[in-house]
């Protein structure tokens, strides 16, 4: 799961990522299977060490990644106390997700098993504070077999050529080894979500990414998926996976998501 404490402090987990930061971004290293990352600025040592020793806690220090930095900020009263409240074993059910907090307001996305699960985690999240937190539930339950899809697509990135939402031969090659695997899951939709780095105007690389996600449609559907089963979209820059300041953070950024609809 992942998770952001955008003005204050952000938790993380990939398959296991936490981080605390003062403003939204990245963790300055992508979190590795199965390590947790605590990323980003909280306001004062307590609190940074406070947040390092529940999330070690709870995942065991062996898969802390501690990215947490301190700055100047003014916090909400008994916010330390409050931000370690949320780091509970709930949140091990969570995968894929994100925990973003921005003062008092809490989001939290990601997946998890079934719809108990879903409403469990936030209602039990929701009573460990005080009413002048709200908090936004963005998660989503898994649908069957998106756990194949993610294996298929790992480590393995949906080329396209530079500047346009033409597929290069390498990304063909990797949408021919999915195929087959869409196949096999008979009856599902898919979403077909197109990612861009943050060089580049907003505007343009929105259009760009739903351009990209279009063309990995077409070409499903060239194979036999059937375009009614597939539905797209771009959100161009807004969701990095990675720093931007790089050249190998603006790669893993320019990329395709598939996910498994129920």
């Amino acid at each position: 799961m992942a998770a952001a404490f955008r003005q204050f402090a952000c938790l993380g987990l990939l398959a296991s990522v936490l981080s605390t930061q003062a403003f939204a971004a990245a963790p300055r290293e992508p979190a590795a299977p199965g390590k947790v990352v605590v990323a980003g600025v909280v306001p004062d040592e307590a609190t940074r060490q406070g947040i390092l020793a529940r999330t070690r806690e709870i995942y065991g220090a062996d898969r802390v990644v501690d990215q947490l930095g301190v700055s100047n900020l003014v916090a909400p009263p008994n916010w330390n106390q409050n931000v370690q409240k949320l780091i509970s074993p709930d949140l091990k059910h969570v995968v894929r997700g994100q925990l973003k907090i921005t003062g008092n307001v809490i989001d939290l996305t990601g997946e998890v098993e079934n719809e108990a699960t879903r409403q469990q985690v936030v209602s039990q999240m929701s009573a460990q504070l005080n009413p002048t937190y709200t908090v936004r539930n963005g998660l989503r339950v898994s649908a069957a077999g998106q756990d194949v899809v993610d294996a298929t697509l790992a480590n393995r990135i949906i080329e396209f050529e530079p500047g346009n939402s033409t597929l290069t031969t390498n990304g063909l090659q990797v949408l021919d080894l999915l195929v087959p695997v869409l196949q096999k899951l008979p009856g599902r939709k898919f979403e077909v979500i197109g990612h861009t780095d943050a060089q580049g105007g907003r505007s343009h690389n929105i259009a760009l990414s739903a351009a990209r996600a279009d063309s990995v449609k077409a070409y499903l559907a060239s194979k036999g998926i059937a375009a009614e089963l597939v539905q797209t979209s771009g959100v161009g820059p807004d969701r990095p996976v990675a720093p931007n300041d790089t050249a190998e953070g603006r790669a893993r950024n320019r990329r395709i998501e598939l996910r498994v609809m129920q």
